[in-house]
């Protein structure tokens, strides 16, 4: 059997079994010709199969196309050994490159303050401001997820509480601490929604609700605001996201000296492993403290 008949054969399999897309095809047969150009698939051993791992690394190939190629491979010889071309193999033992871990996006104090005095005076209206610097003021001082964010039921926040109640990812509930300036935006909003709804003779139980109808303030509709803020604030819309505001909380108290479970617990986190990202992220910002204001970093 020649590669060519491996490798469409193979195809064929993923079409017919698993109703693989076009894309998903041309990608499998890239990866595949690639291979059979250096390596006989026919005959390859564990050993080819990493030799062409680390020739790829050697390319400059990124860790997660070395890992696509080697997942290509392995179901390559599964296929081959199931229809008998192969009594073994030879990519199984072969651990693939690590994932590397991306640092989430984050910003500084001073551009905080710079998107939350923007977002107030974004809007034609009164009210539309009072929401919008509502809207901000209450995410960097929770971080909530912006679902859990635009969901917030009006009961949540009524009686000016300085701590609410917020139902997460699979229904668990936490209790997060309001900050003073997010109190205030709540004092103003509150009154001004309330007035907004009984002028278009309307209702909501949602603390952002929508222009018309029982619904809240839609995620896409705050991702949207979100950018226009950015914009006007003279920062970069690509780089800024609703979620880009709940790392910026969590960094700038771990920055401050809040502890990793305390932050866990108010990010609505599982796994304290997910928390421990923001180490990471703080390690980057004191390395690049270091490299820009120490006396001898220019130093060759």
């Amino acid at each position: 059997m020649n590669t060519t008949y491996w490798i469409s054969t193979f195809l064929d399999a993923l079409l017919a079994e698993r109703g693989a897309s076009e894309n998903t095809l041309k990608s499998y047969h890239r990866d595949l010709c690639d291979f059979a150009s250096v390596v006989d698939i026919g005959d390859a051993q564990t050993e080819d199969i990493r030799k062409y791992l680390i020739g790829l690394e050697a390319q400059g190939l990124a860790s997660a196309t070395r890992a696509r190629r080697l997942s290509s491979i392995r179901q390559l010889y599964g296929f081959a050994f199931q229809e008998g071309w192969r009594k073994d193999n030879p990519a199984t033992r072969i651990k693939g490159p690590k994932k590397q871990k991306s640092l989430p996006k984050t910003l500084s104090e001073s551009d905080v303050k710079t998107l939350l005095e923007t977002a107030r005076k974004i809007g034609k209206t009164e009210d539309i401001r009072a929401r919008n610097d509502c809207l901000f003021q209450l995410l960097y001082a929770t971080g909530l997820r912006v679902t859990e964010l635009v969901s917030l039921p009006l009961a949540a926040v009524l009686g000016d509480p300085k701590m609410i109640l917020v139902r997460g990812k699979g229904d668990v509930e936490r209790m997060v601490p309001l900050s003073p300036p997010a109190r205030e935006a709540l004092v103003i909003w509150l009154p001004l929604r309330a007035a907004a709804l009984k002028k278009k003779e309307q209702t909501a139980r949602y603390l952002f609700p929508q222009n018309s109808g029982d619904a809240h303030f839609s995620r896409v509709q705050f991702f949207t605001l979100v950018k226009k803020v950015a914009l006007n604030a003279g920062l970069d819309p690509a780089e800024i996201s609703p979620h880009t505001l709940r790392h910026a909380f969590a960094t700038h108290l771990l920055a401050n000296g809040a502890d990793l479970r305390a932050i866990q617990m108010l990010l609505g986190h599982a796994d304290i492993a997910t928390t421990e990202i923001y180490t990471h992220v703080l390690d980057e910002r004191l390395k690049a403290l270091v490299l820009e204001k120490h006396p001898l970093a220019d130093t060759p």
